[in-house]
């Protein structure tokens, strides 16, 4: 209608109603403030059959809440510490564009959250891409072994025609643990010490969820190195068009066989459902997988609609949980996410290693 007045006004009819459109085009457009609350619990959850790890959970569960912003809002957490160690958050790839003292690092940028005690941070989501929140706390402990870790996910105000193509989200972070510290808050993560088993969203197949997509779905898969390995993430049956890397898109996306995801990093690929059945995606590292003597580890599987499953299928009738990898959550909009899959069990007993 506005654009019809301005064809058919007088000129400054037309000026009028063009400083509308644009005040119109520009709230559309502007950042937003984003408020959320964050706690830092001590929990236990179940990662493999037969294996159970005392975490520090924010919001009671691991991963942690996904956090989905726009580029360029304010946002500001505020969060508290109910475990028994000191924790900060680290906002990784927020640039902290004049908000260096929210960046999350100890007796550097700030003094650590110390047990029952509050911390705000402040900070504009400037740079967009999958980024993650984690403790920067003896991240040895903390993050390779402990769960302290969630998705940051910042929509850019400008996507791409391949990012506008994507018709669903999938969010894995590959951790490590170490079973020989499970119980024992404070110690683990040295150099001498070894992980041995081996995760995605915090659980090891089976425990782990498949993704179920249609034929022509367009699916962004977002992986995160969130422990101390890398990990070599393979599909089978489709070809993986590698997009972003640490939230950057990249100039020429090219087709890769497998994505090898270190501490740290994160790679976005996107995939077209053009193969109906069932495929694995897995870690290509075979230690991996190998959880005592059984297939185990950062293994999930694409299930297509329509696809039967044999009575011999180790997922057949498996109870499905569809936001497991925060897919329907990031159809959500803007704000925090959190998921009851993931939240742990407050422990009966604590065995301290201190």
């Amino acid at each position: 209608m506005i654009q019809g007045l301005l064809r058919r006004g007088s000129c400054s009819t037309r000026i009028l109603l063009g400083l509308v459109l644009a005040v119109s085009c520009w709230s559309q457009a502007r950042a937003e403030p984003r408020e959320f609350n964050l706690t830092i619990d001590e929990v236990t959850i179940n990662v493999a059959p037969g294996f159970n790890a005392s975490v520090f959970a924010f919001n009671g569960q691991v991963p942690g809440p996904l956090i989905h912003v726009r580029e360029g809002d304010d946002v500001t957490v505020h969060v508290t510490n109910n475990t028994t160690l000191p924790h900060t958050i680290h906002w990784h790839g927020v640039d902290q564009l004049g908000t260096w003292k929210s960046d999350g690092v100890p007796d550097i940028t700030q003094k650590a959250i110390q047990p029952g005690e509050e911390f705000t941070y402040h900070w504009v989501a400037n740079r967009p891409g999958s980024l993650w929140y984690h403790c920067h706390v003896n991240v040895w402990e903390h993050v390779a072994i402990r769960g302290m870790w969630g998705p940051l996910v910042v929509d850019p105000k400008n996507p791409t025609a391949l990012e506008k193509s994507v018709t669903k989200d999938v969010i894995m972070m590959m951790n490590t643990w170490e079973s020989p510290y499970a119980g024992m808050y404070g110690k683990g993560g040295a150099p001498a010490d070894v992980a041995d088993y081996f995760s995605v969203n915090a659980k090891s197949f089976p425990l782990s969820q498949p993704v179920r997509v249609k034929k022509g779905d367009v699916v962004r898969f977002r992986m995160y190195g969130a422990g101390d390995e890398v990990h070599e993430m393979h599909l089978h049956g489709h070809d993986q068009l590698f997009s972003h890397k640490d939230g950057y898109a990249l100039s020429s996306p090219y087709y890769v066989d497998t994505v090898p995801v270190g501490p740290g990093e994160r790679y976005d690929t996107i995939v077209k459902m053009n193969n109906p059945g069932l495929f694995i995606f897995h870690d290509h590292v075979d230690r991996h997988l190998n959880m005592g003597g059984m297939l185990g580890g950062p293994i999930t599987v694409i299930e297509y609609e329509g696809v039967a499953e044999d009575s011999w299928y180790a997922w057949n009738g498996k109870k499905f949980d569809p936001d497991f990898f925060y897919s329907e959550s990031m159809k959500k909009g803007y704000g925090m996410f959190g998921n009851v899959t993931f939240i742990g069990n407050a422990p009966k007993s604590e065995r301290r290693g201190r």
